[in-house]
């Protein structure tokens, strides 16, 4: 078979046209370092801040210490197989995470890869982690209400939309039971919810997230995960994650809460990331920059403007104290960004008050704004109540003979710590929680005895539901308190029914 030279000619010719000269420059450097979760390379000269690099076994890492001769790289997953002299390359892109609607109800880590077991997330959106916060302009003051579900939180220390309230105590005092029950009391309420394990154990993060699942509350939820096995860039980057997927949704009009659970362990792994970058140490080893860690994080939480689509993210961070110490360095570093802070003490929690909120030292400065005009008129003396009774109740065990004033005192108190005690995942509608305050405010549990408060709240509740919906409905539509005459004849007629435990 013999070729023609045409025929050779014309497909060279054919071959040269589609020839495509592609040249690609990449900037490679050189592990000299590693150890620790922390690798130094040399040769990446062009290499940004935060930039994402790649190993040669496919680990990433991500560029923090930028020096004349070397960059230091915290890597984001398993460090054992890297070795001295391996290739390290620049991606070009500065930290990213997925976003969108198709993480809800998923369990991510902090790059955003699922961990739950159910399959890949179909999203091709990202957001870089560190973005920076709305502008004065941009924002709105809080004035919408986000109800807990938890009396003692939605009557003394209210939070709104857009509010960063800080949840402050010691360990097993409650904290994470708070964040949970306010993600439950979001059902229907069109809040998108993201919760941020840092530094939890991975048994405990399951428990939640089953809880979660339980209720129906993991269909508006996103869980971001960095288990206390995780290395420690993972816990550093886990909240800056967390609220990225929020500020997805907020600048899509939507309205997002998240929970930093806890911002202590995000410290204690930053300083242990900076001690191994040789940064110079400062207060109680932590870095001269901790501040600036949680503020560049709590700022970001804010209520839109109007313009920008009105949309919002409420932080509910927490800090662990020890030994109820809330004038320590990181507690009074966050106590300073927030707009406030709920402090569980565990004497209140010991002693069987839960939610143990210690009145005195927990503040909302956001206050009545983010109260409905009901909730504001019923709760308006619940503080003054509450310090009354705590300060007489000290005196009281010293003498009996107390005069009628004092003792109507300590009796109102003692019934307002029995309505304030809440049981565990049972957020209570804003509308039931006015009843019952107006009932107390106004004297009418004065003569139920303080042991059978509880089951009269109970009950009243059940009845009002099945005869009074009208009071209910008019409390959550109008906003504000039905006439006098109407809630007292309500009340009067359900206790005519309550039977008194002799």
């Amino acid at each position: 078979m013999s070729i023609k030279a045409e025929e050779i000619s014309a497909l060279i010719k054919k071959q040269i046209e589609n020839y495509q000269s592609e040249m690609k420059v990449s900037d490679v450097g050189t592990v000299i370092q590693i150890g620790d979760g922390i690798a130094r390379a040399h040769g990446l000269d062009n290499v940004m801040a935060g930039e994402l690099v790649e190993f040669s076994n496919g680990v990433m890492g991500m560029a923090q210490n930028l020096e004349e001769n070397n960059v230091g790289i915290i890597i984001l997953g398993p460090f054992t197989d890297i070795r001295e002299g391996d290739e390290v390359r620049r991606t070009g892109r500065i930290m990213e995470v997925p976003v969108g609607e198709e993480l809800v109800g998923r369990v991510v880590n902090s790059l955003g890869q699922p961990v739950d077991g159910l399959g890949p997330i179909a999203t091709t959106k990202t957001r870089p982690i560190e973005s920076g916060a709305p502008g004065v302009m941009d924002r709105k003051s809080v004035h919408e209400p986000l109800q807990t579900g938890i009396k003692a939180i939605d009557a003394l220390v209210p939070i709104g939309r857009g509010q960063r309230e800080l949840i402050i105590g010691d360990r097993q005092t409650g904290k994470t039971s708070v964040a949970i029950d306010s993600i439950l009391n979001q059902k229907d309420q069109d809040m998108i919810c993201i919760y941020v394990a840092i530094g939890q154990k991975e048994s405990t993060v399951r428990n939640a997230v089953e809880t979660l699942r339980k209720h129906g509350a993991l269909d508006y939820t996103i869980v971001v995960t960095a288990s206390a096995a995780s290395p420690a860039p993972m816990l550093f980057l886990a909240p800056y994650a967390g609220i990225t997927m929020g500020e997805e949704f907020m600048h899509n009009g939507k309205h997002v809460l998240v929970v930093y659970d806890d911002l202590s362990k995000q410290a204690s792994a930053y300083r242990e990331l900076s001690l191994l970058l040789r940064r110079p140490p400062g207060r109680e080893a932590f870095p001269g920059d901790v501040f600036y860690l949680h503020s560049r994080l709590l700022e970001r939480a804010a209520k839109l403007s109007d313009a920008k689509g009105g949309g919002s993210i409420t932080a509910l961070p927490f800090v662990e104290t020890q030994a109820g110490d809330i004038s320590a360095y990181i507690p009074t570093n966050v106590i300073s960004i927030t707009d406030g802070q709920i402090f569980l003490q565990s004497d209140l929690f010991f002693s069987g008050v839960r939610p143990a909120i210690n009145a005195g030292l927990s503040v909302s400065r956001v206050g009545g704004s983010a109260q409905i005009k009901a909730m504001k008129k019923v709760s308006g003396t619940l503080r003054l109540d509450l310090a009354a009774y705590r300060e007489l109740e000290a005196f009281a065990q010293f003498g009996s003979d107390l005069d009628a004033a004092t003792q109507a005192k300590l009796n109102r108190g003692a019934r307002t710590v029995e309505v304030l005690k809440q049981d565990l995942n049972k957020p209570l509608k804003v509308e039931k929680q006015v009843m019952i305050l107006y009932a107390l405010t106004k004297g009418h549990l004065d003569e139920i005895p303080v042991t059978d408060i509880r089951r009269f709240e109970g009950e009243f509740l059940s009845w009002l539901d099945h005869n009074h919906t009208e009071l209910l409905d008019q409390i959550r539509t109008t906003k504000g308190l039905p006439e006098d005459d109407a809630m007292v004849a309500a009340i009067s007629e359900f206790k005519k029914t309550f039977i008194k435990s002799e």
